[in-house]
C-alpha cells in the first residue's frame, strides 16, 4: 500500500467484487477487497450455475443484456474452459404453454444475437426417438435443443479474486467493513476481522456487497436513498440422479416461469430455481417446503419417474439485489445491472444488480465510472483474454489434460483426477506437487479429498472453514458422511 492508501477499495467478495478486483489490479491500481465471510458466500455461490444469454429476457426485449451475455460466454470458455464448460439444452413443447412458432422465433434470435458462436446451433428434436425423450412423459412428442454453458460459479469468484492477488490486490476475508467517512480527497475506512479493528485509507470506494447494498450503503455509509432495489430469493433443490445423459431441460411452467434440470457433479440433478420476494437478512435466505415443493411438481409436470421429497439431498437459496424497475412479479424484475456514482468527494460507487455470465463487462462499466478518479489508468480491456489461474489450455481440452495428468499421477483415481482438472485445470499439478502416491496426499478426508488439497485451498484460496471447503471449493459435502465432515472440521479448526 503505497503512502499507506489504496486506490480502490472494494467491499463484498462475491463475482462482481473479485471481478471489479482483478481488473482494477491488471490496470495498475492498488486494490484492497474486503468480505465479510468466505468468497462467494452469498448469492455467488447460490446461482443456477450457467453462463447464458438467458432466453426468457427475448419476452421481455432484453436485447441488449442477451446480446451482451451471449458475447461474455465466448469469453467465458475461453478463459476459463476448466470451469465452464458448453452444455445442449433441451426444451420440450408443452401443448398449452408458449407455442411452437414463438419458440422457434426466439432460438433463431438466440443463436444470431450473439455473433459467431462456436457452439452448435438450435435444432428440431423428436422427443420420441432421442434419449432426450426417455426421461420424459410420453405427451412430449417434440421440442428443441439450444447451447449454451454451465459454470462452477463459486469457483470463478475464487479464481477472479486469486488472479487479482497475483496481480498486487490485497484479498481480505472474514474481514467487515464497520465504518466508512470521507477526509477531503480519500476515505477513512474502519475494518474489523479476528484481530481487532483498524482503518485504512482508499482513494475512491466500491459497495459491492450484493443483497447487503441497500443496507451498507445507508448503514455503514450513511448515504441517501439508494436506488430503487428489489430483493429476490432464488431456491434450488439437488436430487439423485434422474437421467443418464448429459444434456440439460429447460421446462416450462404453468406459470410461466422456466425451471431447469441440470446434470450436476455425475451423480444428481439441480433443480432451480425460483423467484420470490425477500426481506429479511440474506445470509439466512433458505428454499422453503413452499418453495421445494415447487420445484418437485415442476419436474413432476414433465419426469415420467419424478423426483420424491426424500430424493432431495441438498437445497440452497441465493438473494439478489435487482434494480427495481416496477415489474409486478419478481421473475419479470430486471436483470440489468445499475453502477449509482456518487462524486460528493473522493468517490463511491454502489453496484446494484447484475449476472454471473456478465460480471466481467459489469467490471469494465464500473471501472469506466471511476476513471475520473484515476485518470492514469490504463484504458486497455484485458480481462476477457487473459486466462484465469488454470486456464491456460485451449477450450474442449480437458481430455487432452487428464490424459497428461493422468501419465504423470498414474496412480490416482481417474474420477478424482477429473474432479481435480475440473477445478483446478493445469494448476492441479501445483495442487498436487511431487506426490508419488496415495500416501504423500497425506490424510484422506473421503471421496477422493486429501490433507495435501485442503492444504492448498486454506493456503492459496483462503478457505477457513469446513463449509467453505465442502460447499464452495467444491461440493464434496454432498459425499462426506457427518463423521468424515467433522474429521475435515477439526483438521481445518486446528490449523
Amino acid at each position: 500500500m503505497q503512502d499507506g492508501t489504496y486506490d480502490l477499495l472494494i467491499a463484498g467478495g462475491g463475482i462482481n467484487g473479485a471481478g471489479i478486483a482483478r481488473d482494477a489490479a491488471g490496470r495498475g491500481l492498488k486494490v484492497a477487497l474486503a468480505e465479510m465471510g468466505d468468497l462467494a458466500q452469498g448469492t455467488s455461490s447460490a446461482s443456477t450455475k450457467l453462463i447464458h444469454g438467458g432466453l426468457r429476457y427475448l419476452e421481455h426485449y432484453a436485447f441488449r443484456l442477451v446480446r451482451e451475455a451471449l458475447a461474455e460466454r465466448e469469453v467465458m470458455l475461453r478463459i476459463a474452459p476448466h470451469i465452464v464448460r458448453p452444455m445442449r439444452f433441451v426444451l420440450p413443447h408443452a401443448p398449452g404453454m408458449r407455442p411452437a412458432w414463438m419458440l422457434r422465433i426466439g432460438l433463431f434470435l438466440y443463436d444470431r444475437l450473439g455473433g459467431a458462436s462456436s457452439l452448435p446451433g438450435a435444432r428440431s428434436l423428436d422427443l420420441r426417438g432421442d434419449a432426450a425423450g426417455v426421461p420424459l412423459k410420453t405427451e412430449f412428442l417434440r421440442g428443441y435443443e439450444y447451447s449454451d454453458c454451465w459454470v462452477d460459479d463459486a469457483r470463478l469468484v475464487v479464481l477472479n479474486a486469486m488472479d487479482a492477488a497475483a496481480r498486487g490486490a490485497d484479498i481480505m476475508v472474514r474481514t467487515r467493513v464497520v465504518g466508512a467517512r470521507r477526509d477531503h480527497d480519500v476515505w477513512r475506512v474502519l475494518l474489523r476481522d479476528a484481530q481487532g479493528e483498524r482503518e485504512v485509507r482508499a482513494r475512491a470506494l466500491v459497495n459491492a456487497t450484493g443483497a447487503w447494498s441497500p443496507s451498507f450503503a445507508r448503514e455503514v455509509l450513511h448515504a441517501g436513498a439508494p436506488p430503487r432495489t428489489r430483493l429476490v430469493k432464488g431456491s434450488h433443490i439437488v436430487v439423485r440422479k434422474l437421467f443418464d445423459h448429459d444434456r440439460c431441460y429447460i421446462f416450462q411452467n404453468i406459470d410461466g416461469r422456466i425451471v431447469f434440470a441440470i446434470p450436476y457433479e455425475d451423480d444428481f440433478t439441480l433443480i432451480g430455481t425460483t423467484d420470490l420476494d425477500y426481506s429479511g437478512d440474506p445470509l439466512q435466505a433458505s428454499a422453503s417446503e413452499t418453495e421445494i415443493s415447487y420445484l418437485l411438481d415442476a419436474a413432476a409436470r414433465y419426469f415420467s419417474h419424478p423426483p420424491q421429497r426424500d430424493s432431495t439431498v441438498w437445497s440452497f437459496a441465493g438473494v439478489r439485489a435487482l434494480y427495481d424497475d416496477g415489474a409486478p412479479a419478481a421473475k419479470d424484475a430486471t436483470r440489468e445491472y445499475d453502477l449509482a456514482l456518487d462524486e460528493a468527494g473522493p468517490l463511491r460507487l454502489d453496484i446494484y444488480g447484475g449476472k454471473i455470465t456478465t460480471y466481467r463487462k459489469l467490471a469494465e462499466a464500473a471501472l469506466e465510472k471511476l476513471r475520473t478518479a484515476f485518470p492514469m489508468m490504463s484504458s486497455r480491456s484485458w480481462t476477457g483474454s487473459a486466462p484465469l489461474p488454470g486456464g491456460d489450455f485451449p477450450a474442449g481440452g480437458q481430455v487432452a489434460l487428464q490424459h497428461d495428468f493422468a501419465a504423470l499421477y498414474p496412480w490416482l483415481d481417474g474420477r478424482i483426477l477429473s474432479r481435480m482438472i475440473r477445478s483446478y485445470g493445469t494448476l492441479t499439478a501445483d495442487v498436487l506437487g511431487d506426490a508419488a502416491c496415495a500416501a504423500d496426499l497425506g490424510a484422506h478426508f473421503g471421496a477422493g479429498l486429501y490433507e495435501r488439497e485442503v492444504r492448498w485451498l486454506i493456503e492459496r484460496e483462503w478457505a477457513g472453514t469446513a463449509e467453505d471447503i465442502l460447499w464452495r471449493r467444491s461440493k464434496l459435502g454432498l459425499r462426506l458422511d457427518a463423521a468424515q465432515r467433522e474429521a475435515l472440521a477439526a483438521f481445518v479448526g486446528g490449523r
